[in-house]
């Protein structure tokens, strides 16, 4: 269930807000920032709430928000063991065997000199493992041999009108509020930029203002990389993108709503244009049809739907509060302090640069407490664990697939929680875990007949355990 927020006042709200903005400052200046936009998707700004995750690039002109949503898949529900593949273990696992009694005898030929007849058993040897990789690829691996892939969702792009030269540029992540901010100065006004993504409205939500009234101008669109997607006008008020990832797959639509302080606001199914106010927010709810790794039924309109609404009856304000209150129960948990120099003044790409010939130990200390930030943006409970890339992906075919890599990868993104005191972020694994166990079973039985469970070196979201790419190492 979502909190309720008391009925206070604009004057104690802002007082709240004041309190959680100067808790988070008096855990550290935990900031990551710079002194230009982000000229490649992995210089852009994470946010996320677990479920939802966005890329903040703080172009001044074209600005772009790559989004996405933590059960946007290829495939759809799907059991991978192979049926059968037990009547050949016996076989692979007799040619592996002779195949290292070979090596044993080689390296005893070796020791006495006999090269040549050494060379001979290597070569048998190597024709036993080639023998039990084939039989594996053919008749041991899962159906199909890959996994699925992680899917990015969509693009927000904010086209600015004001085309004057910025100057007093500055992009930053404040790990302790979870606030990606952008602030430039185009001739006599100067432009702020917020965004972060709430855990507890489970919406993106944004504010464009300026210290001049009426220079907030902009236009507002959705785009996705996937074919087929689309934009339209849901209601009066909302901008949608829908689509599918492919024909019978995962089903997505993304809502964003703009409310502005001042001036106009248009919406059309190309977007949605504000003009002269002082200020606008904007809320973006981004859902899938995805139910649970075997079924994908839901309705991503009715939810999006939900959400935006449900967030609209709030302000900026009561929206920030409730996230800086989440936020911070988990982050603020853990101070480090490793001292400070002169080098921590400098841009974080110049620090990073400089670390490895200069003397700056509070670089080690921000890298620490980013880790935990990662966590906390990418593994929430009821959600998806933290995958390969967290949970921000812009690439439709991203590295290894962006899976659950759990020979090492998956391990390793949570080996700091205990330690960074957010042991509530592991719970998402611990639900993947229980999931393999019952998806796992079929794999043990059809491939090695045995009771229990087992799960190969990878799983993605409709918990695929057996063995998948290639025999010499799936």
């Amino acid at each position: 269930m979502k909190p309720k927020l008391a009925r206070t006042s604009p004057a104690l709200q802002a007082f709240i807000l004041f309190i959680l903005i100067a808790a988070a400052a008096a855990a550290g200046d935990a900031k990551l920032w710079y002194g230009r936009p982000a000229s490649a998707w992995t210089e852009a700004l994470p946010v996320g709430n677990g479920r939802l995750g966005a890329m903040v690039f703080g172009a001044v002109t074209n600005e772009r928000v790559q989004f996405n949503e933590s059960t946007l898949w290829t495939g759809g529900p799907h059991e991978y063991q192979h049926e059968g593949a037990v009547r050949f273990l016996p076989l692979m696992r007799q040619l592996l065997n002779e195949g290292r009694q070979l090596d044993r005898e080689a390296d005893a030929l070796e020791q006495a000199g006999q090269k040549e007849s050494a060379a001979g058993k290597r070569q048998a040897a190597q024709a036993r493992q080639t023998e039990a990789e084939s039989i594996g690829m053919r008749e041991f691996m899962g159906v199909p041999v890959r996994q699925k892939a992680y899917q990015p969702f969509g693009d927000l792009r904010l086209d600015f009108a004001n085309a004057e030269a910025p100057g007093a540029y500055r992009r930053e992540l404040d790990l302790a509020t979870g606030i990606a901010r952008v602030t430039c100065k185009q001739g006599d006004t100067t432009f702020v930029r917020e965004c972060f993504a709430s855990f507890p409205d489970q919406v993106l939500v944004w504010r464009v203002q300026s210290d001049r009234p009426g220079r907030v101008t902009f236009t507002a669109r959705l785009d996705s990389p996937h074919k087929g997607a689309r934009t339209t006008l849901r209601r009066a008020d909302q901008l949608a993108l829908w689509g599918e990832v492919e024909a019978g797959g995962v089903k997505f639509e993304a809502r964003v709503r703009i409310v502005a302080t001042g001036g106009k606001v248009r919406v059309s199914d190309q977007g949605i244009q504000v003009e002269n106010a002082d200020a606008a927010f904007l809320i973006l709810a981004a859902e899938t049809s995805f139910e649970n790794y075997s079924r994908i039924d839901a309705d991503p309109a009715a939810r999006a739907d939900r959400a935006i609404k449900a967030a609209a009856r709030k302000s900026f304000d009561q929206l920030l509060k409730a996230h800086l209150a989440d936020h911070q129960r988990l982050f603020s948990r853990v101070s480090i302090d490793l001292g400070k120099t002169a080098a921590a003044a400098a841009p974080t790409d110049e620090r990073i640069r400089n670390f490895a010939t200069g003397n700056d130990p509070d670089l080690a200390a921000l890298t620490f407490q980013y880790g935990r930030y990662l966590l906390i943006a990418s593994s929430r409970a009821g959600g998806q664990p933290a995958n390969l890339q967290g949970i921000w992906n812009d690439s439709l075919r991203p590295a290894w697939d962006s899976k659950w890599t759990v020979n090492i990868n998956t391990e390793m993104n949570y080996w700091p929680a205990e330690v960074a005191n957010l042991s509530e972020c592991t719970l998402p694994l611990f639900d993947l875990i229980a999931d393999c166990a019952v998806t796992g079973r079929k794999t043990a039985r059809a491939h090695y007949g045995a009771r229990g469970w087992v799960l190969h070196h990878n799983t993605d979201l409709w918990r695929g355990t057996a063995p998948i790419n290639a025999s010499n190492h799936g």
